[in-house]
């Protein structure tokens, strides 16, 4: 006997109770087990972050990551990826404003006709990647090329700079701000509205994805888009709807940052396609696709939250951040990989023994 099989021998026993089993078939085990790391590390080194004020900094940091994060781990459950789902969330902004700010009209109309652009943008990248069979990888980062290109190239020429117009003079922005970008005092600490919206998001993905038959077509077109078309599930629409969903759910970040901030830089998101990537694979989703859960993701988000503040918090140079993010990543695919491959270790013993 081998010391792999011999390791995989004595593994098996502590694998074969149903709890167990249980345990090793959730993907956001392993991210669980790291927030809990990073949690007690980050108390233990850094006093400014056991505030309230702190902790609840913390969650809005990881809202504004894991909102997106949510459209992103669905589409990567699927089997794709959307690479230009950082800028879409710059892009939704400046239509949002500038269109707004050119034609002198209600930013309640501006904002639905970035709804509608967005929307028209995932549906492009989904319909392209499922008629041309070209991979999303690709399909994704041409879109990511495009609109970081028009979102500082049509800036420039509307405003003569890549900032964005004012919109807090403009009418209606106190009620889209009050519903994209509301916060409230609660003993003496601020709750940003994204928080909640980002529990709400999180619990409704949840729910679609083990409760409806549209999550178990995600699993399966995720799985394998051949054998699920076989069987009668809708491939194409899933896949477009995915790509959909992140657009919205960016569109919905985009909002927030445009009613928060009044204005914004042109070149802001670039990057930020990789944090909700990070995010999905550190919450338990596979790269392979047809495995993972919104609750791993959100978990993800929030480890993000937590070491992007608490690197600051503690004093440290901030560059420290993407390396940790490097870390993080190839750990989380080591620990995905591990963690499934003990659960499907469990069965056979099971079996056995019956």
């Amino acid at each position: 006997m081998t010391a792999t099989q011999e390791n995989l021998t004595s593994t098996t026993p502590v694998l074969d109770s149903p709890l167990s089993r249980r345990l090793f078939a959730r993907p956001e085990i392993g991210a669980t087990a790291a927030a809990v790391v990073i949690l007690i590390f980050f108390l233990v080194v850094a006093p400014a972050f056991r505030s309230g004020d702190s902790f609840l900094t913390v969650l809005y940091q990881s809202s504004t990551i894991g909102i997106v994060a949510i459209g992103v781990g669905l589409l990567m459950i699927g089997g794709e990826f959307d690479l230009s789902a950082g800028v879409i969330v710059t892009t939704s902004a400046l239509a949002n404003s500038m269109f707004c700010w050119w034609f002198g009209i209600d930013l309640w109309v501006g904002a639905l006709l970035s709804l509608a652009l967005c929307l028209l943008i995932g549906f492009v990248n989904g319909y392209l990647v499922m008629r041309t069979g070209i991979p999303s990888f690709l399909i994704t980062l041409g879109t990511f090329f495009v609109l970081q290109g028009a979102n500082l190239g049509i800036t420039k020429a509307v405003t003569g700079s890549v900032t964005s117009p004012d919109v807090s003079k403009m009418d209606g922005f106190g009620v889209l701000g009050n519903v994209f970008a509301s916060s409230t005092e609660i003993g003496g600490v601020t709750v940003w509205g994204t928080v909640v919206w980002w529990l709400l998001f999180t619990g409704l993905a949840g729910w679609v994805l083990q409760r409806t038959r549209t999550g178990n077509w995600i699993f399966a077109v995720g799985g394998s888009a051949d054998s699920a078309r076989a069987v009668g599930v809708p491939v194409l629409r899933t896949k477009i709807g995915l790509f959909m969903t992140v657009s919205f759910l960016g569109w919905f970040v985009g909002m927030h940052s445009l009613y928060r901030f009044n204005t914004l830089q042109a070149g802001n998101g670039v990057g930020n396609e990789f944090l909700y990537i990070i995010a999905a694979v550190v919450g338990g989703t596979l790269l392979t696709g047809g495995f993972g859960n919104v609750i791993g993701v959100a978990i993800g988000a929030f480890i993000f939250g937590m070491t992007s503040l608490g690197i600051v918090y503690a004093g440290w140079d901030p560059n420290w951040f993407k390396a940790f993010l490097g870390v993080m990543l190839l750990l989380a695919v080591m620990v995905n990989l591990y963690v499934k491959a003990l659960a499907t270790a469990s069965r056979p013993s099971r079996r056995a023994g019956a």
